[in-house]
């Protein structure tokens, strides 16, 4: 009897060793290129994987009899299959036909799992690189304008966008979700310097795609992304060797080049792969300024992959030069271009003639870098090591080093004592109303005498110096439990980020016109003398007013509990953090470099560094708690809610330092913000509607104006504000060629505090409570519709931004902004499965003319009304795109 037990009890035991089996496959689409990141799973079990980038999975599962394996992957129909657990090796290949829901799309950013948007408690969004592609899309703006609750900004060009996040007050510039490439900040700290961070890195066709995550886990997984990560996902090389080249031209004398080769190094059996990409470029327009847009860009990775990890090193090497267009006088009332001495509509007051531009100063000749427009020189590399300590315990690390020369050449058409176009006679007239007479010529010219009617305008140019160095690493341990219900994160953040603000001011005569010339002018004072007003254009050489150094330390440690219930999945996470920075504020004089007494006073004094220095010092501490939860209503729809407390770092350029005292004013912001909603997903139609909320508490904000000429920071508010807004998405597929999709935002944002300290003049005034968010809009939205039969591909999207107001004062608010977009190509297949596609796009397809912004250097008081004249920056013009895109 006793040996019959031990036998059934030994029949047991095998049975159940044996009831485990295990799964393994390989993933590809219907050319055979392998799909990296498609999520695979046993339905109704929290059995799974996802592929990893040879397009392979492998997994064990407890579950046994007939079950149903999925697999999905964004623009492609869910693959199923039905399979037998029954202890025996199953191994299968999957091929996946495009089509299907778009909120199968596998995301990594914000979480420590791979999971699709649909099963995550948070709004997602992402482009695929094909798509950025199609748009030959050249900036930020053009790339994120279409995800829910964001204004993006790209009147400037190709660099610095303005990128504003639902319910936040910021001047742009990534201020609240800074940029990532492959999960690591461009640059670790924002805010010793006010240059915005796609002006480190571009935009190329070797990133699988861009995701956008909003809230919730942004606080706990992104260092200073409070209100949301941007995260670009760059490609490895896999065993399928890939090519491309995607050649660009565009109207105004564009032309473009990007390439990606990517593949295995050595023979069939070498775990080391290679991807190299980047651009060569160079554009006279989209604006005519006389000074080209030129560059190249060039990113390369090397992996080891090995049997229970990866080593991965990212590099980067950027020499760029990008034109950027500034706010300039336009019509009062209508707002629309004002026409030139040449007849044409002004757009920009940029000049090639001020190319080279060099004065003296006392610590010897200063030459402007004004033609390099915004420079960056420089690059970083990253090193990430993932490594799996055992089947459920994973350790992940990475580290960056990143240094930049940065130049940043802001010239602000029309601003002077005589901003607005006026003509040279009356120009001379005001500048000196006693004179006996007057000469003027223009710069380069034959020296004839420029009419009298001609319209001339003072402008101000400012070279902001701004070198960048940033030292950064993350590293945790990931521990999933053996029930496959909990996944739990420990991890620490470090970062050392240093960096310059040296500003170089001067002041420039040009006449009113697109590419003006300059103004060299002169003349005879009451006493008889010649009197030289400008050389060159330059009437006022005012040199250095800013030298600042500063460094800021960076420290986080956070833990994280990913929760896989039944119909239930929770988010749970908290975040502690402390910063530490030191800031060096140069002293400035000013000393007169000229002798001649027949030069204006302005022409004789320029400023310059002194040499000496005040120190000061911040620190703080601060914590972020995230709580998000999902619940499978049915099996197309999901609902969510996720809140968080988060913090932000005030931007340190903002404190004046008190020498060898801690700043004690300088604390963090709380940011609170709450979502709920729902997601749907089917294979005709997907898409989510949500209601949210964000508050924000005692932000710090500089206000900046140009007084007397030059611009400063004139005021420092401490502001509060609330927004409460409705976001829905939808995309509905007609056809498995044909989909339509659609985004809405309403906000209803207000300042519930500000109080605002007078840095020129002294004073504290309580202004602007109660008005709305400045340059945030209500209502946000796009359209569009999307044919692609894998031959023949279309699409026409449409942006809407709504009215909103150029400042905090509400004084002034621009009309809203449509932008249409369309394009279209046809592939060519080519032998050895190769292909050739030849497209073309245009962007702002109607010409529209609106203003993305009036006049932020308007200081406290903010922007006046109209009158004969208003200062705003338009919308770029229209501009037509050819593409030839090789695929080899």
């Amino acid at each position: 009897m006793k040996t019959s037990l031990l036998a059934f009890a030994l029949f047991l035991c095998a049975f159940t060793a044996f009831s485990q089996t295990e799964i393994t496959g390989k993933i590809t689409d219907a050319s055979g290129m392998p799909i990296m990141g498609a999520n695979v799973i046993i339905k109704g079990s929290t059995s799974g994987a996802i592929s990893d980038f040879d397009g392979k999975f492998a997994f064990t599962t407890n579950v046994s009899g007939a079950q149903t394996l999925q697999i999905s992957y964004v623009g492609f129909q869910t693959f199923e299959k039905s399979i037998i657990c029954n202890g025996e090796l199953i191994s299968l290949n999957a091929v996946l036909t495009e089509g299907g829901n778009t909120l199968d799309t596998v995301v990594l950013t914000a979480s420590s799992t791979f999971r699709s948007q649909k099963d995550t408690p948070m709004s997602i969004s992402s482009v695929k690189q094909k798509d950025i592609t199609k748009l030959s899309a050249n900036s930020q703006a053009d790339i994120l304008r279409s995800i829910p609750g964001i204004t993006a900004e790209g009147g400037g060009g190709e660099t610095a966008t303005n990128l504003f996040v639902r319910g936040l007050p910021s001047g742009g510039q990534y201020v609240f979700n800074p940029l990532q490439y492959d999960g690591m900040p461009l640059m670790a700290t924002f805010g010793l310097n006010s240059s915005a961070h796609d002006v480190y890195a571009r935009a190329d066709i070797g990133f699988k795609g861009v995701e956008f995550v909003r809230g919730g886990a942004a606080v706990l997984y992104g260092s200073g992304s409070v209100a949301g990560i941007i995260n670009y996902t760059s490609k490895t090389g896999d065993s399928n060797e890939e090519n491309i080249i995607n050649l660009e031209y565009g109207d105004s004398g564009r032309f473009k080049t990007d390439f990606y080769t990517g593949g295995r190094l050595g023979g069939e059996d070498s775990n080391t792969f290679y991807a190299v990409t980047g651009f060569v470029r160079k554009d006279s327009g989209p604006i005519d300024t006389g000074m080209d847009t030129r560059g190249f860009q060039l990113r390369a990775n090397l992996k080891q992959k090995f049997e229970n990890g990866s080593f991965t090193i990212h590099g980067q090497f950027i020499n760029d030069r990008a034109q950027f267009f500034m706010p300039l006088p336009l019509e009062g009332g209508s707002r629309e271009r004002l026409t030139g001495n040449d007849g044409d509509p002004v757009e920009q007051l940029l000049s090639g003639e001020l190319a080279n531009t060099s004065f003296l100063t006392p610590g010897g000749v200063y030459e402007s870098p004004i033609d390099d427009g915004v420079y960056t020189k420089g690059g970083y590399l990253l090193a990430d090591f993932d490594y799996n300590l055992s089947d459920n315990l994973r350790f992940e690390s990475k580290v960056k080093y990143a240094n930049y020369k940065h130049n940043f050449a802001l010239y602000i058409g029309g601003e002077g004592n005589y901003g607005n176009p006026i003509t040279l006679s009356d120009y001379v007239n005001a500048v000196a109303p006693n004179n006996t007479g007057y000469s003027a010529t223009y710069q380069g010219g034959s020296g004839a005498q420029i009419n009298g009617n001609d319209l001339v305008i003072e402008n101000l140019h400012i070279d902001r110096l701004r070198p960048m160095t940033d030292y950064s690493g993350e590293a945790r341990l990931i521990l999933k439990s053996d029930n496959g219900i909990h996944t739990y994160t420990a991890g620490t953040f470090l970062a050392r980020t240093e960096a310059e603000d040296v500003n170089y001011q001067y002041r420039v005569l040009s006449e009113f016109n697109n590419n003006p010339q300059l103004v060299n002018l002169s003349y005879t004072n009451p006493n008889g003398a010649n009197v030289v007003y400008s050389t060159g254009g330059l009437y006022n050489r005012i040199g250095m007013t800013l030298n600042n150094y500063l460094e800021q330390s960076r420290t986080a440690f956070y833990i994280t509990d990913e929760i896989v219930l039944d119909k239930w999945r929770f988010d749970v996470g908290l975040r502690v953090e402390s910063t530490k920075g030191t800031f060096r504020h140069g002293g400035l004089a000013t000393s007169q470099v000229y002798t001649d007494t027949e030069l204006t006073s302005d022409l004789q004094n320029v400023r310059f560094a002194d040499g000496t220095f005040t120190t000061g010092e911040i620190e703080a501490t601060d914590w972020a708690l995230s709580l998000a939860g999902l619940y499978k209503l049915t099996e197309s729809t999901n609902l969510y809610a996720n809140f968080s407390r988060g913090y932000f770092f005030p931007q340190q350029r903002g404190f004046t330092p008190t020498p060898g005292i801690r700043d004690t004013n300088y604390e963090a912001e709380t940011i609170i913000q709450g979502e709920l909603g729902a997601k749907f997903g089917t294979q005709k139609f997907s898409g989510s509607a949500a209601v949210y909320y964000v508050g924000l508490s005692d932000r710090i904000r500089i206000d900046q104006a140009i007084v007397n000429g030059e611009l400063v920071d004139q005021g420092r508010s401490e502001q509060s504000t609330k927004t409460v807004g409705l976001e829905a998405t939808g995309n509905y597929r007609f056809t498995d060629y044909l989909s339509a999709s659609a985004t809405v935002t309403y906000q209803n944002h207000e300042i519930s505090k500000n109080q605002t300290e007078d840095l020129v003049n002294g004073g504290i005034t309580t202004i602007n409570e109660g008005n709305e968010i400045a340059r945030q809009p209500n209502i946000l939205g796009s359209l569009g519709l999307n044919y692609d039969n894998r031959k023949l591909d279309a699409n026409f999207t449409v942006n809407h931004t709504g009215a909103k107001y150029t400042d905090d004062t509400n004084n002034v608010e621009l009309d809203p902004i449509t932008i249409a977009r369309i394009g279209a190509g046809y592939t060519f297949e080519t032998a050895g499965n190769n292909n050739l596609r030849v497209g073309f796009s245009v962007f702002n397809l109607f010409d529209s003319a609106g203003l993305t912004e009036g006049n932020p250097r308007a200081g406290i008081s903010g922007q006046s009304s109209d009158g004969d004249f208003f200062v705003g920056r338009p919308i770029l013009p229209r501009r037509f795109f050819l593409t030839t895109t090789f695929n080899f």
